[in-house]
């Protein structure tokens, strides 16, 4: 839990942006700020990650609010020696908030960091849905470290209890 000020600074950052795209930008317009390689176009996305639409938006805040839930239950459980599964938790969190809030304030979620080159293009998202994927790929990381620590420990008891018998 010591972790959790990272879920604040996540949120306020990402309500910030957002606030600041809807207080310059018009729905739909595009500015370059690298080229074409990297543009702020402001968008609602209806869906889900990716603008995948599941069904209608209540179950999106549905689902948004479950994996809410889970998160933090996580949180919550999470061994204080997993730093870095509990700081990709927190960015996770505080992504999610973002992203619920919008629901709930908009229906949609507000979407404005284009990347791509041309007319090839990553999907427009924003910064609580990078403070998700930071989130993820640190909790897979974690993941394997541990996984990896658990595998050396087992087998080095393994090899004790053989020299013992």
């Amino acid at each position: 839990m010591r972790f959790l000020w990272i879920t604040g600074v996540a949120l306020v950052l990402d309500q910030l942006t957002k606030w600041w795209v809807l207080q310059t930008m018009t729905l739909g317009e595009s500015v370059p700020v690298l080229g074409s390689f990297f543009k702020l176009t402001y968008i609602h996305n209806p869906g889900a990650v990716f603008g995948i639409r599941l069904g209608n938006p209540y179950l999106h805040l549905l689902l948004a609010c479950v994996a809410l839930i889970v998160v933090g239950g996580l949180l919550w459980r999470i061994p204080p020696e997993d730093r870095l599964a509990a700081i990709g938790l927190t960015l996770v969190l505080g992504g999610a908030i973002g992203n619920i809030i919008d629901r709930v304030r908009f229906g949609v979620v507000i979407d404005f960091l284009d990347f791509g080159i041309g007319t090839a293009r990553w999907w427009v998202f924003n910064l609580a849905d990078t403070c998700v994927s930071v989130g993820t790929a640190l909790l897979i990381f974690a993941f394997g470290i541990t996984s990896k620590r658990r595998e050396t420990v087992h087998n080095r008891d393994s090899s004790k209890n053989s020299a013992s018998t």
